[in-house]
């Protein structure tokens, strides 16, 4: 992963995070996705959730640019099997929902930011996912 699949998702996030619809959306489908990821939010601040998701998304944006992976470590032991069991196969959910919604409301989406994406924070993502 270049610094230019990072910049471009640094850029592409920040078209979208000031839009509390995106994460409203990205939750609707996501929770969607699944019955049991679904079940997962059912007693959920979502306000609260939607605010965590902001941050979390940075984290592995931060991490694709450089930063350390303290953050998303962290993730990973909070989301474990000791922690909220997320279990590994739904980080595909995860990120396809994300993209799917990122499409939605970056108007600069296209094929090559989503690869973009997946590239820079696929690796946070495994990283999260590995801890479980």
């Amino acid at each position: 992963m270049g610094n230019a699949d990072s910049d471009i998702v640094f850029q592409s996030y920040g078209r979208c995070c000031n839009n509390e619809h995106f994460f409203i959306d990205f939750y609707d489908r996501f929770m969607g996705s699944s019955e049991a990821i679904r079940a997962l939010f059912q007693h959920t601040d979502m306000p609260a959730q939607r605010h965590l998701l902001r941050n979390g998304i940075m984290q592995l944006v931060l991490h694709a640019r450089g930063m350390p992976d303290t953050k998303l470590r962290a993730l990973g032991c909070s989301h474990s099997r000791k922690g909220y069991n997320i279990r590994p196969e739904w980080y595909g959910l995860w990120l396809d929902a994300l993209l799917v919604t990122l499409r939605k409301y970056d108007p600069e989406f296209d094929d090559d930011t989503a690869l973009a994406w997946r590239r820079a924070i696929e690796p946070g993502i495994e990283l999260i996912r590995g801890a479980y």
